[in-house]
């Protein structure tokens, strides 16, 4: 394999599609999110994305078969817009393999229709907000006022978004395709179920969709306590101490 493969599964038609994007990244905020949605709306898996561009080792899994690290789209079918979600296990690893891998899922996505993509990802601060707040960027100027009514804050997040939740708007935008990147603000340090919900929350009023984000509070509830417990040892002694950050170091989200 020398280029990314996108093998399709099930050939489907989709009516006004949405590109929804929750890869890995800092606290899992977006792949959480994605793949609650994934659960939650019983959405169909219709292809893989496989690429040289990931790291080169194959996974065990705990019935001794092998399988190899992909990504995933999964297809939820909507009354105004179907879904087109994408999930998966890593994203590329150099700069240059995240403009392959990108513009590969944007020629896939085109191909089906779609016109407007949705990344989702965490904004690292570097501390544990009791309540999230959603930032948002968006491509277009004229969008800003158009998703500030759903709670989305814009023009306070700085710096770089790395990795496919920024590459897919800037590389979709060349290719005439409108885009916003829902930002979960995070401490980034561990996995944050709370801002995968909050989140989820604003892109199921986005969407005009029904979700039970509800489900996600007890595992929240474990994100908080063990933020606790890392930061109680760290003061007595006990523990490791907080990572030391910079304002440049949680300038971007991925």
């Amino acid at each position: 394999m020398m280029e990314t493969t996108i093998v399709e599964k099930k050939k489907v038609r989709l009516k006004n599609p949405i590109l929804i994007e929750g890869l890995p990244g800092i606290g899992l905020v977006g792949k959480i999110a994605a793949d609650y949605l994934i659960s939650e709306l019983k959405a169909e898996k219709v292809a893989e994305l496989y690429s040289p561009h990931f790291p080169h080792q194959v996974l065990m899994q705990k019935n001794g078969v092998m399988r190899m690290i992909k990504n995933k789209f999964y297809v939820v079918k909507g009354k105004k817009n179907d879904l087109l979600i994408l999930v998966g296990d890593v994203q590329a690893v150099t700069s240059e393999a995240q403009y392959e891998v990108s513009g590969k899922i944007l020629d896939y996505a085109q191909k089906k229709g779609v016109k407007m993509v949705i990344t989702l990802g965490g904004y690292g601060t570097g501390k544990m907000p009791t309540a999230p707040k959603v930032f948002g960027i968006v491509t277009h100027k004229h969008m800003v006022e158009e998703y500030k009514k759903y709670g989305i804050v814009f023009g306070e997040s700085k710096g770089s978004i790395i990795g496919a939740a920024g590459l897919l708007l800037g590389l979709g935008k060349i290719r005439n395709m409108s885009g916003i990147c829902l930002m979960g603000e995070t401490h980034g340090g561990f996995v944050d179920a709370r801002s995968a919900q909050a989140i989820l929350e604003i892109l199921c009023k986005i969407l005009d969709i029904n979700v039970d984000v509800k489900k996600l509070d007890e595992r929240a509830r474990e994100t908080e306590m063990f933020a606790r417990k890392i930061e109680k040892e760290a003061l007595s002694g006990k523990g490791m101490p907080p990572v030391e950050t910079t304002k440049q170091d949680l300038s971007y989200i991925r």
